[in-house]
């Protein structure tokens, strides 16, 4: 087990003065070496952080002594290296984009399933299981049997649904993502369009993979985490994908022995597809990674950084 504790986390909770949390937040943040991407809106919180047991616990407790907060949840993992490489509180309309107006968990949400009902639940043929993460992410790992809605960003899962589900036909439905938030998101869109019995993975996969033995888990290959470990395996250490600083797309152990496939320069995504323009500026951005390392910097920011918290 690594020494830096990974800590996905959000709430959906009304934050009227979330413009002014912003400051203290990032100070408690910088104080604490807490490193990620938190973001801040009126709906709520949301993100994933790291740093050492001490600070993490510090900027968590910082954050519960808001009475708003006082029952915020998350999920730890850990790593050998700081995941991220900066800190950011990020302010937004949507704490997770959707992109639909009037949805809110706050006030109608589906109902929770714990990680030890879960396997029960998806079992039940009556049930339809859709995967709301997307496409790349599900391409990399989900539960047996899930619908792939085939969605490039979040904000496309409201088409999804109205193109392909009928909550006339469909009476029972049960959703996931990765930490919770995409499915509590979507269960209440799901409920504003006539579904009866919408349910959604309490705590998302990492829940899940946490909770759950691997000897009776339901959850087939690796899951997309939104920083540099880019998947976890079953027990949550570091997966085998690495990310394509070109495309911004995950590469699979298997991948990375293509001919296609260019430490970040190229992968078998995007070899034959990517613009003279965009294969000069990584290869411009891959020589200063090179140069940032020699020098122990920070690398720069690119299309595939991992730097993301949260899933659009």
């Amino acid at each position: 087990m690594g020494n830096t504790v990974v800590v996905a986390l959000y709430k959906f909770v009304t934050l009227e003065d979330y413009r002014e949390l912003r400051e203290p937040l990032l100070q408690c943040m910088l104080d604490n070496q807490v490193r990620g991407t938190l973001l801040l809106a009126e709906e709520g919180i949301n993100g994933t952080v790291a740093g050492s047991r001490a600070g993490v616990d510090a900027l968590l407790g910082w954050m519960r002594a808001d009475p708003r907060l006082a029952d915020l949840d998350w999920k730890e993992s850990f790593c050998d290296k700081p995941p991220f490489l900066r800190t950011k509180v990020k302010l937004k309309r949507e704490i997770v984009t959707l992109g639909v107006e009037g949805i809110s968990p706050t006030r109608r949400v589906g109902s929770y399933v714990e990680p030890a009902d879960w396997n029960a639940l998806i079992s039940d043929p009556d049930v339809l299981l859709i995967d709301t993460r997307n496409d790349y992410e599900v391409r990399i790992g989900s539960f047996r049997g899930a619908i792939d809605p085939q969605t490039q960003s979040f904000r496309e899962f409201p088409d999804y649904v109205r193109e392909h589900c009928d909550p006339a036909r469909q009476r029972k439905v049960a959703m996931f993502c990765t930490g919770g938030i995409r499915c509590e998101k979507a269960s209440s869109y799901m409920l504003e369009q006539g579904f009866d019995e919408v349910y959604h993975l309490k705590g998302g996969v990492l829940a899940y993979l946490e909770q759950v033995p691997e000897a009776q888990s339901l959850w087939q290959g690796e899951c997309f985490v939104f920083d540099e470990r880019v998947t976890v395996n079953h027990d949550l250490t570091q997966g085998s994908h690495v990310m394509c600083h070109a495309c911004g797309q995950p590469v699979s152990a298997g991948q990375q022995q293509s001919a296609l496939y260019r430490q970040g320069l190229s992968c078998p995504h995007c070899h034959d597809r990517l613009p003279e323009k965009t294969r000069q500026r990584v290869q411009e951005r891959q020589q200063q990674i090179e140069l940032a390392r020699q020098r122990n910097q920070p690398r720069p920011l690119g299309p595939g950084s991992g730097e993301a918290s949260s899933a659009d």
